[in-house]
């Protein structure tokens, strides 16, 4: 179990650039310097043709931001911390940024009963949006039946569910700027493979048809789930 904010980036493709320079010139000394990070990762859309049999979202965020951190109370106050804010309030204005504070919950994979660690570089990120009939019944029913079928997988070697925690919020500064929205997740997932193909076998694998049943039987929920490959690269901890 660690404790993450998750900072996604969206616009047109050719914003690519203005981000990686507004990344590399200050924000991610700023992020690095925050008091009980743990970890700092980048995410950026995957090289290459990803093969999920049911799902196709187009495009993903241009870049999400993933702050660790070891307690919840550090995590609570990374988010006020000026340092935090003016690195938001610095992002280009053609870009739009969502937020989300989460419990991040590591699960083992194949037949390990340790919790695998976020080491391989590919990942395959998905979230579901509210609303649904009874969140709390669908959050039940994912947790019971998704990440211990995930394990299945050939090749995994990561598993990792994200549990929003609505009441850490940025502080106002971020909010009065209009740079970063809530981004209203009911629960996240994550599947972590050595490379693309690796996922592209593991989606082709029985095992993809039997999770595929569970979506079937999730408690009814009307908003969105998306599902995005990702390359994920530490840049410090």
């Amino acid at each position: 179990m660690s404790w993450t904010f998750e900072i996604a980036l969206r616009g047109a493709p050719d914003t690519s650039a203005a981000l990686r320079n507004w990344l590399a010139k200050g924000p991610q000394q700023a992020f690095a310097a925050l008091p009980g990070l743990a970890t700092l990762d980048l995410y950026t859309p995957a090289k290459g043709s990803s093969h999920d049999p049911y799902n196709h979202d187009g495009a993903g965020p241009l870049m999400m931001v993933m702050l660790e951190f070891a307690t919840r109370d550090a995590l609570a106050a990374a988010v006020l911390d000026e340092k935090f804010s003016g690195a938001l309030i610095a992002l280009p204005p053609d870009v739009a940024a969502t937020g989300a504070a989460f419990e991040r919950l590591y699960y083992p994979v194949g037949d390990g009963t340790a919790p695998a660690p976020l080491q391989a570089p590919f990942s395959y990120v998905v979230r579901y949006h509210r609303p649904a009939d009874d969140e709390a019944a669908f959050i039940r029913n994912y947790l019971d039946t998704h990440p211990v079928t995930q394990a299945k997988l050939p090749g995994i070697r990561g598993i990792l569910c994200y549990l929003p925690l609505d009441d850490v919020q940025p502080g106002s500064v971020v909010s009065t700027n209009n740079r970063l929205s809530p981004a209203n997740y009911m629960i996240g997932n994550e599947v972590v493979f050595d490379d693309i193909a690796a996922f592209n076998g593991a989606m082709a694998s029985p095992v993809r048809q039997e999770l595929r049943q569970h979506f079937h039987e999730f408690p009814r929920f009307s908003g969105a789930d998306t599902h995005f490959p990702m390359e994920r690269v530490r840049l410090n901890g």
